[in-house]
């Protein structure tokens, strides 16, 4: 039976790359959220031809949706033969850009010794491909399944995915009894099933001034000397504390295994983007964002207060400190069970297909697993798929054809088990 379905995948070696390559040359770039739509229908209007049930879900009035950049997603569904549970696969169509440093064109979706180069190729459009192939093979070999399978295009995953899956799961799309098992194809790597990630906050700090003459600072108040201060404290106080954190969450790579901290931009004074000489004048504004990620093993609260009791210390002992705090984005940590059925449904696969137990790790970024787990409250959920982690968002990025290959195996394998409950 299985020796079957892996034929069927290996048949459609080409089918991967080609597809692959098809979503790469669209260049949906996030932000501001290029081409979207055509995305969505290039894999609506495949799906649709294998019998799917497609719809087309506008995420409108989340953040970056206009007339002319639509937040568009696509969602396609195939009923079996009779009842049972629903897998769903899940994929963001959106890219970063592309940057600098390239070889080759980073839109062209070029194949060459045995890897597809482009923007999105690793993440997650080589996924994303495997898992539309591992269903079509599941079709073909199998066509009285039970159950239902489901496959989603969403949009802004990289930055929020407020358009993308919290919007649909928002609507439902991800709860029971519509859906029982998901699956992200992030890359992982092949061998790897990824449980969750650590939590996240997002925040700016303003502190603030008053304008002056350059000549006289005396007369004013420096907000970025104030911003200052505020970063000598975090290199003294914040960065040491948040190094001696650990987790016992399978965190990869080991630097993510303690809390961090990032700062993210700091923009005081004049605007930037004048070509021109600045006029003299004290900064009376200055912005830093911070992008704080914490462990499963910490509280929201407590991680916010790590910041507070800083900025609220220097209020009380720097003359004129003033400052704002605003809250961007928090993300709850995630961590689903290794005994849930569609991790030892994966794990199997990985078994089978490559003859080795898999890694159970967490991611040290969020994903599209927060908004399934806290507003669809499906906890049956991981990520796994082709593609080397590190290559994202890189130069020359690249997913393996031979494992995405092997990624439409384990994938194809695990619905099938937990289509027939066995998993």
């Amino acid at each position: 039976m299985l020796e079957a379905l892996f034929r069927r995948v290996e048949d459609k070696r080409a089918d991967v790359v080609e597809l692959t390559r098809d979503l790469i040359r669209i260049p949906t770039v996030n932000p501001p959220g290029e081409a979207y739509t055509p995305c969505a229908e290039l894999i609506g209007n495949r799906l649709a031809r294998r019998g799917f049930h497609v719809r087309y879900l506008r995420g409108e009035d989340t953040p970056g949706d206009s007339a002319r950049y639509p937040r568009t997603n696509v969602v396609a569904r195939i009923e079996g033969k009779r009842p049972g549970p629903c897998v769903h696969f899940n994929s963001h169509i959106d890219v970063v850009e592309a940057g600098q440093g390239w070889t080759v064109d980073p839109f062209g979706g070029e194949v060459k010794d045995g890897k597809v180069y482009g923007r999105g190729a690793c993440d997650m459009k080589g996924g994303l491909a495997a898992s539309i192939v591992a269903v079509e093979a599941l079709l073909e070999a199998f066509p009285d399944f039970p159950g239902a399978i489901e496959i989603s295009g969403t949009v802004d995953e990289e930055s929020g995915g407020f358009g993308g899956v919290a919007y649909l799961a928002s609507l439902g799309l991800f709860s029971k009894p519509r859906v029982d098992h998901v699956i992200i194809p992030e890359p992982l790597n092949k061998d790897r099933i990824c449980l969750g990630h650590r939590g996240v906050w997002w925040a700016e700090i303003e502190t603030k001034g008053s304008i002056a003459h350059g000549s006289m600072p005396f007369l004013g108040d420096c907000a970025v000397r104030h911003m200052g201060a505020v970063l000598d404290r975090f290199e003294s106080e914040l960065y040491p504390k948040l190094a001696a954190k650990h987790t016992d969450m399978p965190v990869v790579p080991e630097g993510a295994r303690s809390s961090t901290l990032n700062i993210n931009s700091v923009h005081g004074g004049q605007p930037e983007g004048f070509d021109g000489l600045p006029s003299p004048c004290v900064p009376d504004s200055c912005r830093m964002i911070i992008d704080r990620r914490y462990l499963i093993e910490e509280d929201l609260a407590e991680v916010k207060e790590e910041v507070m009791s800083i900025l609220d210390h220097l209020a009380s002992t720097r003359p004129n400190f003033d400052y704002r705090i605003r809250d961007l984005m928090e993300v709850i940590p995630t961590m689903t069970d290794r005994d849930a059925p569609v991790v030892r449904a994966v794990a199997d696969g990985i078994r089978d297909v490559l003859a080795k137990s898999p890694d159970y790790v967490i991611s040290p970024g969020s994903y599209d697993q927060k908004h399934i787990a806290r507003i669809g409250h499906l906890h049956d959920c991981i990520a796994y798929g082709p593609g080397i982690l590190d290559m994202a968002h890189r130069p020359d990025e690249f997913v393996g054809i031979d494992d995405m290959v092997d990624s439409a195996k384990v994938m194809a394998q695990a619905t099938m088990a937990l289509l027939n409950g066995t998993r």
